[in-house]
């Protein structure tokens, strides 16, 4: 057993939950026992404990954000995952507050989306670069498949809409609404002038337009399976932000919408859409990337920034 998994680790009350979430799954714990020993790649883990190795690799995602497993890319650019201690110490909240991180993210594969208008062309694949159905056949958005997809595509005017969960109680507030997506244009092939706008729409509020420039191909995305053989190959890393004064990409100001505008409430869902409008300039598509593809090893992130407790009973 190496060094770094014999010491303790020490959790402060604003993680209790991320690891009581890592630790309440079966098979969480079956993978932590299987590292126990040596470190092994997501093929092998899959192998071993005899489960599909997308199912691996999400159980590894929610080990790895509760800091119980560690992964670096390996040998064929395969995932090789180690555990990070053998111990862990919570220490328990002692005020109201004090269990709440200052910043709560929420991950999203890109293919858990709730709804969509998607028109031909247009396509899915995994991680691997299998596609999943048929390409140019929006039926394939509908398959139970699409949990899998690493990589979503659609030319022309479409959506994708995700439903994301309020993990912010009543009584507590936060400063700022983030979300982050690897994107680009969609061009047949690949196009390196192929301008795209791409807006963001959060509770149907406008959070701004993009214009995406490319529909990169020039090179190898960092993540892209080796066996992708289509012309897209990464995206660029966008970031929206909505606060109490309007909504931002990046530092540049995008529209009027604030947080009080999208009318949060804990108990129903937060929907965010990735859209080419009917009415934009450039109506040439998207490419979406998830963590395991393109440049970027993460999903759909959804922040909230600065939370605190406001006294008040909503947010």
């Amino acid at each position: 057993m190496s060094e770094m998994t014999e010491f303790v680790q020490r959790y402060p009350a604003a993680r209790i939950i991320d690891v009581a979430k890592a630790l309440s799954g079966d098979l969480r714990l079956r993978i932590l026992e299987t590292l126990g020993e040596r470190s092994m790649s997501i093929s092998q883990l899959a192998e071993t404990l005899g489960v599909a190795q997308p199912t691996i690799t999400i159980n590894i995602q929610m080990l790895e954000h509760a800091q119980l497993v560690s992964s670096m890319l390996g040998a064929n650019r395969e995932k090789i995952c180690s555990v990070t201690c053998r111990s862990i110490l919570l220490e328990l909240p002692s005020k109201r507050g004090e269990g709440l991180h200052k910043l709560e993210e929420i991950h999203m594969p890109i293919g858990m989306y709730s709804r969509c208008s998607i028109e031909p062309y247009c396509g899915m694949v995994n991680r691997e670069g299998v596609y999943i159905g048929c390409v140019d056949d929006p039926r394939a958005f509908y398959m139970p498949e699409r949990t899998e997809t690493s990589l979503l595509w659609f030319g022309g005017a479409g959506f994708v809409e995700y439903y994301f969960a309020n993990p912010v109680p009543p009584g507590v507030s936060f400063s700022e609404l983030r979300f982050q997506s690897e994107v680009c244009a969609e061009a047949p092939g690949f196009d390196m002038n192929w301008p795209s706008d791409i807006s963001l729409f959060i509770n149907d509020c406008p959070a701004g337009m993009i214009t995406i420039d490319a529909d990169y191909g020039d090179r190898k995305g960092k993540l892209t399976s080796s066996k992708w053989n289509g012309g897209t190959q990464y995206g660029k890393l966008v970031e929206w932000r909505v606060t109490d004064s309007g909504s931002y990409i990046g530092e540049e100001r995008k529209s009027e919408t604030t947080l009080l505008d999208l009318d949060l409430k804990f108990n129903q869902p937060i929907r965010v859409r990735i859209e080419v409008s009917e009415d934009a300039q450039n109506r040439n598509g998207l490419n979406l990337f998830g963590a395991s593809f393109g440049d970027y090893p993460q999903d759909l992130i959804l922040s909230f920034v600065q939370i605190h407790e406001s006294g008040e009973e909503g947010n």
